[in-house]
């Protein structure tokens, strides 16, 4: 979490520069920008979701995170990213802020889920 914390820091501070190493061109920096600023600003709790979804394949349960990826990425960014982007009319920061939204929702999720302590059943 403190080295994706120090990742995001520098991202969101060093976004333009970092952009015009891949383009030159104003329109691409500044989605670009954008992009990586609200996609860097949930990366402490992209961090604190990797850690605890992991930590179930770890102790023998796959399904869980299984479940836990399968509805916070396929049921919720990318509907989620649709309806801000297209709906809200965000455009492209709308699927930015989706993929900021579902990756917290997801951290969230699996913190709920690795309380419950249902993992503890599987034997490795």
């Amino acid at each position: 979490m403190i080295f994706l914390s120090t990742i995001a820091l520098v991202f969101i501070i060093l976004a333009p520069g970092i952009m015009q190493i891949f383009s030159t061109d104003p329109a691409v920096v500044r989605y670009g920008v954008n992009c990586l600023r609200i996609v860097s600003a949930g990366y402490i709790f992209y961090a604190w979701g990797m850690v605890t979804v992991q930590g179930f394949n770890g102790a023998g349960d796959t399904l869980t995170p299984t479940y836990i990826n399968l509805a916070c990425l396929w049921g919720l960014q990318i509907p989620l990213g649709y309806f801000l982007a297209h709906l809200s009319g965000l455009g492209p920061s709308g699927v930015f802020l989706a993929i900021a939204l579902a990756q917290s929702t997801l951290a969230a999720v699996g913190l709920l889920a690795f309380r419950s302590g249902r993992w503890k059943r599987y034997r490795v």
